[in-house]
């Protein structure tokens, strides 16, 4: 069945499924107390967000969040930055592999945003207990 012909609730179902690879369980937390305080934009964010943009086959989720993390990073947003730095560790990305990226982006979008990401990373890895290796 091609993405048009899906029904809003495959569209959600499958957006929920990609979701859960990405952030497992307890990551879709964020999204579901979005979705329990305005459920239109909840069910749209799954739906389109990971429904159809996500789980679309010709990229795969650890190339789809490269591009994501640069995207915000790039936009100064990081409000979503460190449910996406989650992701991409969940997804394949070495926590070195994300450094490289915030690094790269300073030269497009500029010191003061990559530092507002490092911020977030470094968080992030704190979290999780991470010990760079670092060349």
């Amino acid at each position: 069945m091609s993405h048009k012909e899906q029904t809003n609730e495959e569209r959600y179902r499958q957006g929920r499924e990609t979701l859960v690879k990405m952030v497992g369980e307890e990551g879709t937390r964020t999204i579901e107390g979005i979705r329990t305080f305005f459920p239109d934009f909840g069910d749209m964010l799954i739906s389109f967000g990971f429904g159809d943009l996500y789980s679309r086959k010709r990229l795969d989720l650890r190339q789809r969040e490269i591009i994501t993390l640069t995207s915000l990073i790039t936009q100064g947003a990081t409000d979503q930055l460190g449910f996406h730095v989650h992701a991409a560790l969940n997804v394949g990305l070495e926590p070195e592999d994300i450094l490289e990226i915030v690094m790269h982006c300073a030269g497009y979008a500029g010191f003061p945003k990559a530092c507002g990401a490092l911020n977030v990373v470094m968080a992030v890895f704190q979290e999780r207990s991470i010990e760079l290796k670092l060349d």
